[in-house]
């Protein structure tokens, strides 16, 4: 029997190019390597060499899908990668991406961040206009729009086939003469701008810089189509959005601590929402501890802001995979241990106060806080570092059903008996936005409010 250890919400992709570097396949394995965290199901990368591509796509992590001889093979100065989580498609191999095909012009390969709203009423469209598809993941839509539009230069069909698109895309698309990177007129979400030496370097994180070496110079905009050839680098636009709508939960959860995104370094948003967690659900303690890693920085955010003393009061094994096979005699809550220890020589006959970054079904909290007190904690409270989660994404991140989050049909006083916890309490709205300094007219917090910037039905 295999035991699914995920009760949080998952991470969506990562895409990264780069233009006329030697080692192209090389950086972008490292570029990869560093978003790894955004998915975990599959990799991908394709090169430019002469005028044609070269490409090489696996299941599994970067680490293990990519030798010497692999890197050697994808000759060529220009490149672009992605690593996957399947929010649209199965996990099989033809949907791993960069997708590749051959366009009347040439080659073409095309790696997608996000997710399209409306592909299903796309792809129906297309197929009975006689597209025929390989995989069943959204992005195939967008190369089977492409490859009909009639304008005559590629930008321009590009354009056209990306307004035909509801929903979240941050693309980096590799021809056989030019790297493109696009970043949808909301800006669901991140894509940023780096100069390595002669090179120009995109990717969904600025940690993926900070590994190669490379400077920051900007984030793309919303809903910027900036093309990189030999000429050097310029700029169109799509049609211009009323709003914006940047992901919040990319400062809450899905980027890395050392990104800056949207503008704003992660690790200081994450301590600044345990800070506000602080100011408005107090509660007498003895210790701060976080749920690891989540919950790191909002812990030592809260434990500066509240005084009480922050501590490691739980262990994470970071040596394990998605899944592990359960032993036949039923362990106590096992499939938590596997992962999560507390540490009773710190707990015992303490207060504790514990921090994490949502709370999804409540099972794995619920889990948490039984292990927590066998350690010996005479009190447990839960503090959540951002609003309850009420509704599904519908953008690029794979989410659980409405009926399947806990705090869409059930009261905090509910939520807190089924897990066992003392008190719970979430971060506000306003927190959530103070904390990012930033309103919800520029990003999206649907997740939390229910109010989606998009139809989320065609």
């Amino acid at each position: 029997m295999k035991l699914h250890l995920n009760d949080s919400f998952r991470e969506e992709c990562g895409v990264f190019g780069i233009w006329n570097h030697p080692e192209a396949s090389r950086m972008t394995y490292l570029g990869l390597y560093a978003l790894q965290h955004r998915g975990q199901e599959s990799c991908g990368i394709v090169t430019l060499h002469e005028g044609m591509h070269l490409h090489h796509k696996s299941l599994g992590l970067v680490a293990d899908s990519f030798s010497e001889q692999n890197l050697d093979r994808l000759k060529g100065s220009a490149a672009i990668g992605h690593v996957r989580y399947a929010t649209t498609g199965d996990n099989l191999l033809t949907n791993a991406q960069p997708l590749t095909t051959n366009l009347k012009e040439g080659p073409l390969a095309l790696a997608h961040n996000g997710n399209i709203v409306n592909s299903k009423v796309l792809r129906e469209s297309l197929q009975q206009d006689g597209s025929i598809f390989q995989g069943t993941n959204d992005t195939e839509a967008i190369v089977h729009l492409l490859a009909r539009d009639k304008a005559k230069k590629f930008e321009e069909r590009l354009i056209n086939s990306l307004s035909k698109i509801v929903g979240a895309f941050s693309l980096t698309v590799l021809t056989a003469k030019k790297l493109i990177a696009v970043r949808d007129p909301m800006g669901f979400r991140p894509l940023s701008l780096a100069k390595l030496g002669e090179s120009f370097v995109v990717a969904s994180e600025t940690c993926a810089f900070d590994l190669i070496g490379a400077k920051f110079i900007r984030d793309i905009e919303p809903g910027e189509v900036l093309i990189i050839d030999e000429q050097g680098m310029r700029s169109l636009f799509m049609p211009k959005s009323d709003r914006k709508a940047q992901c919040i939960f990319e400062h809450v959860y899905f980027s890395r601590p050392d990104s800056v995104v949207f503008g704003k370094g992660v690790y200081a948003s994450r301590k600044m929402l345990g800070k506000i967690l602080a100011q408005e659900a107090k509660v007498n303690a003895d210790i701060v501890i976080p749920v690891p890693d989540s919950g790191v920085a909002a812990a030592l955010g809260y434990a500066e802001e509240s005084g009480i003393p922050f501590d490691m009061g739980i262990i994470r094994n970071h040596y394990i995979g998605r899944t592990f096979i359960e032993p036949r005699q039923s362990i106590r809550s096992f499939g938590v241990k596997i992962k999560l220890n507390p540490m009773s020589s710190l707990l015992n006959n303490k207060r504790v106060i514990v921090i994490d970054d949502s709370l999804v079904r409540g099972t794995t909290s619920k889990k948490i806080i039984s292990l927590i007190r066998q350690a010996g904690a005479t009190e447990v409270h839960l503090r959540i570092a951002a609003p309850p989660t009420i509704g599904p994404c519908y953008y690029g991140v794979d989410t659980p059903k409405k009926e399947e989050l806990i705090a869409s049909n059930q009261s905090i006083e509910k939520i807190r008996d089924y897990i066992g916890a003392d008190s719970l309490a979430y971060l506000s709205t306003n927190g959530l936005f103070k904390a990012v300094a930033a309103t919800e007219e520029s990003f999206c917090a649907a997740c939390f409010t229910d109010r989606y910037p998009t139809p989320t039905k065609t």
